[in-house]
């Protein structure tokens, strides 16, 4: 058994910072889960751009408004507080803020904490060439 507070995770490896977010990385490949976990803070008016080619995602609105977009089929859907989204199709999206925003994602497979995103919104896997030590650029 685990119990893990995310006031903990902040400073290690498992405090992310992208363009626009942080994520806390609570879970990943190595504990052994199957899955892994991150709570996701996106401020207000930021808008970003993910396509995750190799993973499945689901995403559960903790807090917060924004507008999820479809790039493949125009189709834009309001996420509130108690909305769950499931990009269950690789599906290439964009997020867009329109209050500050935390999500808790769910990622199959789970990643390994040294993903870092691609220009086209995707991750690079762990074992590709693309793959570097540090987290983001």
């Amino acid at each position: 058994m685990k119990v893990i507070d995310t006031k903990d995770l902040e400073g290690t490896e498992r405090e992310v910072f992208g363009q626009g977010f942080k994520s806390m990385r609570i879970l990943l490949e190595k504990d052994g889960m199957g899955f892994s976990l991150h709570k996701t803070i996106i401020p207000r008016g930021v808008e970003e751009h993910w396509h995750y080619k190799h993973h499945l995602e689901a995403c559960y609105c903790v807090y917060g408004l924004g507008i999820l977009k479809n790039l493949e089929t125009g189709e834009e859907f309001e996420i509130c507080a108690d909305t769950t989204y499931v990009l269950d199709k690789h599906d290439n999206h964009t997020f867009q803020a329109l209050e500050a925003t935390v999500l808790i994602s769910v990622f199959n497979p789970p990643v390994t904490g040294t993903e870092i995103h691609l220009e086209d919104g995707s991750y690079a896997l762990p074992d590709s060439e693309t793959t570097t030590n540090c987290f983001w650029e």
